[in-house]
């Protein structure tokens, strides 16, 4: 197991992670920025599997959040607004009438600070935030750490801790857009996904959960057995023609253990799988992406990336029956995402 670390200017830095199967993954320390992951394929070429800009500046608009740490809540509020304990909390618009991804000096804009450590069987980088009260419109001062552990087994864990003085919304992501093709050769039309949920939430046209919890079954959006994700994209079903022809949704898992989530390239013989704590995830399959990216292999496009963004789900705190995202006052928030990446003959 190694680590390098690499001082950019603005106060960056860049950590490589790496182990001994060809594995790799880097990790800014603006925004807890993902950069990069290579993974070999079934030939043992190590390739990239994440978008990532070709210039680091660009990390600072970072329009899509390649890559990056959300927070304080990830996902959309509807209006820009919630109450908690019969206090109204008015927070930024930045999605048209709606606040998303913790607005426009989220924890993605943030520079944290940044630890690194390794041992024989592990190598890391533990980032730490402080957020007082009122910098971002959320109720209570916020002590954060995520740390980002990738191992000689191929795992990339994600550890996610927060601690608050006041009852406060809180729910953390990660925001990569991965494509297993390798250097991003091809869209993820053909990538192959499993996920273990039976329901999903309904959307509005702008995006916004409606409340309501719909069967997935009978659906493109039942992938309780493996199926491409172009389905989703050439269907003609409502959800999916809202969400730009793709998956913008919130998949509610049936079970709290075990593998939430498979993807693989066929082509590649990559395969990665999800397991996580949290209660559901956001499935975004890269819908609006345009061209005008420039990402470290090529251009951007629609379809591009695909994103499994372990969260919460702020439809709580409109509607009753979600997984919940309050953190209570002395409390400690404790999630953890790991991703394992194999190969398939």
């Amino acid at each position: 197991m190694k680590i390098k670390t690499e001082m950019l200017k603005n106060d960056w830095k860049l950590f490589e992670l790496s182990n001994d199967n060809g594995m790799k993954v880097n990790i800014l320390n603006y925004g807890g920025i993902i950069t990069n992951i290579t993974v070999p394929d079934r030939n043992g070429k190590p390739e990239n599997i994440v978008l990532g800009y070709k210039n680091y500046e660009d990390y600072v608009q970072n329009p899509v959040f390649l890559g990056a740490i959300i927070g304080r809540v990830a996902g959309r509020i509807a209006d820009a607004e919630f109450s908690l304990n019969g206090e109204k909390y008015e927070l930024e618009k930045n999605d048209g009438e709606n606040h998303l991804h913790g607005g426009s000096e989220g924890f993605h804009q943030a520079i944290w600070d940044a630890r690194g450590f390794q041992s024989d069987t592990e190598a890391g980088v533990e980032l730490s935030l402080i957020r007082k009260e009122g910098e971002d419109g959320y109720p209570g001062s916020l002590d954060v750490k995520v740390t980002y552990t990738l191992t000689d087994s191929n795992r990339l864990q994600i550890d996610y801790q927060a601690d608050t003085d006041k009852t406060t919304a809180l729910t953390l992501t990660n925001h990569s857009y991965f494509n297993l093709t390798g250097d991003l050769k091809r869209t993820v039309h053909d990538h192959q996904v499993k996920i273990d949920s039976s329901k999903f939430v309904e959307l509005d046209d702008n995006l916004i959960p409606t409340g309501r919890q719909l069967d997935t079954s009978g659906t493109t959006f039942d992938f309780r057995e493996e199926r491409n994700l172009s389905e989703g994209f050439n269907s003609s079903y409502e959800q999916n023609k809202i969400a730009g022809n793709g998956y913008d949704h919130y998949f509610i898992f049936d079970r709290e253990a075990g593998e939430k989530v498979t993807a693989r390239d066929e082509a590649s013989g990559r395969k990665m799988v999800v397991e996580t704590d949290q209660p559901g995830m956001v499935m975004y399959t890269s819908n609006s992406m345009d061209s005008s990216l420039e990402l470290a292999e090529r251009a951007s496009e629609k379809y591009l990336g695909v994103c499994f963004e372990t969260q919460g789900s702020p439809a709580s705190l409109q509607h009753e029956s979600f997984p919940e995202i309050i953190l209570q006052a002395g409390e400690t928030y404790k999630k953890k995402t790991v991703f394992t990446f194999l190969t398939e003959d």
